[in-house]
């Protein structure tokens, strides 16, 4: 008799039991069981993972920038979340500025939800956002479904969407503390940036020395004092600089209600290796150097970072003005939606790190993050959101063959590990070719 619609059988696999054999049931898109290899379940349909494959739970992305509507030609959920597919990530979180409108309020989260309509891949929600003058729209956002709202310290980028200053952060913290919201910061320092050199040319070195360390760590110092006072949830995104660290761990040891993540990039390039004109690498906060990066590796190991997320942020080759190469005219972002997985995988395993840790890093922690309860783990119950990941094989980055929709990206012509055979969403395989089955989600809901 077969007990389940579907099993997979895998020689390895990434559940909360840690790297094992293990075969996974799955009834009407949920996990139903995870048993031993050896118990040999059966279902209607049995898939058999080769040797060379890993059977891991689908990664959760909570730092995407899709951009659509208004700034479709950088991005949009079509080539968005079919990069995310290719990537062995299942789901993601749409930032709420760089498209227009920004997601400030109920009547743009709507606009946005109708742009993406029938053409996600993957399942999607949606952050809010806080800016100057929308307090008032913060609990209708929450009530509306969002994960949570981001706010900027300083110049966001784009004239839309306002940064705010100390005394507004505290104000929207207090708002939010009273629903249980969460605060989610770009935490840089506008007066430590106004203070450094203006960034201008080719050399990366000019660049870096525009956005010191030290932004972080005020900005950061400011989120903690107003998290102290306010008890409202926050998290500090896209941390690059290790010199903050200190100031997390004991804001956490404290019982702060904090978190933190870094990025993909923080954790694979160093500043020094930066060729000049090379704006492709340009994002804010910037990579910084070598031993910097591995104090964040230390730090992701010790539990003081979080989670690993992409804060993919597109744009078109245009803005990045490869015409001059000037760090100080390009548009700052990375484009990494496709590549997280192997890009971390190869700087992890090359520091004695297994595919538990990475497993925990990019699914678990960020669906804990953003109360994703049915994400993000091989576990009964959860939706059977799987990557099937070849950790031994390696292949080297073509921009050309990405999908995203604009060929950029600071990894092309790297060699990395690992490669994804497929992804499934919800017990079945996801065919970039086929319709659409990506669902939205909401807070609380998924």
């Amino acid at each position: 008799m077969n007990d389940f619609q579907l099993v997979l059988r895998a020689p390895r696999a990434v559940t909360e039991d840690g790297e094992v054999g293990a075969c996974v049931g799955v009834v009407d898109g949920r996990i139903a069981a995870v048993a031993p290899l050896w118990a040999g379940l059966d279902g209607a349909r049995v898939v058999e993972l080769d040797d060379d494959e890993v059977l891991l739970p689908g990664l959760v992305d909570t730092h995407v920038h899709v951009n659509e509507p208004g700034r479709t030609e950088w991005e949009g959920f079509d080539t968005a979340t079919r990069a995310a597919a290719a990537g062995g990530v299942t789901t993601i979180l749409d930032m709420p500025l760089n498209s227009i409108p920004p997601t400030v309020d109920v009547a743009a989260l709507e606009v946005k939800q109708k742009a993406a309509e029938g053409k996600c891949a993957v399942d999607v929600g949606f952050w809010g956002g806080a800016v100057p003058g929308n307090l008032r729209e913060l609990r209708p956002l929450h009530e509306a479904g969002v994960f949570g709202f981001k706010c900027f310290l300083l110049d966001s980028g784009v004239e839309e969407f306002a940064p705010l200053s100390a005394t507004e952060l505290e104000e929207h913290l207090t708002e939010l503390a009273g629903f249980g919201g969460l605060m989610i910061v770009h935490a840089e320092d506008p007066g430590v940036i106004e203070e450094a050199p203006a960034p201008h040319g080719g050399q990366y070195e000019d660049f870096l020395r525009s956005r010191p360390r030290s932004a972080e760590t005020r900005a950061i110092a400011t989120v903690i004092e107003a998290t102290r006072r306010t008890a409202a949830r926050t998290h500090v995104l896209h941390l690059s600089s290790a010199d903050a660290v200190p100031l997390l761990h004991a804001a956490r040891a404290e019982g702060l209600p904090i978190s933190v993540e870094t990025c993909p990039h923080y954790l694979s390039f160093d500043a020094e290796a930066i060729d000049e004109g090379a704006t492709q690498f340009k994002c804010c906060p910037p990579i910084r150097e070598a031993a910097n990066r591995e104090r964040l590796w230390q730090a992701l190991a010790a539990g003081d970072i979080d989670c690993v997320v992409s804060d993919h942020s597109p744009c078109t080759p245009e803005l990045k003005r490869f015409d001059v190469g000037d760090f100080g005219l390009a548009w700052g972002g990375i484009s990494s939606l496709q590549l997280g997985l192997p890009a971390v995988w190869t700087e992890a395993r090359a520091r004695g790190h297994g595919l538990p840790d990475v497993v925990r890093w990019m699914a678990e922690r960020p669906a804990r993050l953003a109360g994703l309860r049915t994400k993000g783990r091989l576990a009964v119950g959860a939706d059977a959101d799987f990557c099937v990941f070849a950790p031994d094989e390696s292949a080297t980055v073509d921009a050309a063959r990405l999908n995203h929709r604009n060929p950029v990206t600071p990894y092309a012509g790297r060699r990395l590990t690992g490669v994804v055979r497929s992804s499934w969403l919800r017990g079945t395989p996801i065919d970039l070719g086929a319709e659409p089955r990506g669902q939205f989600l909401t807070r609380g809901a998924a």
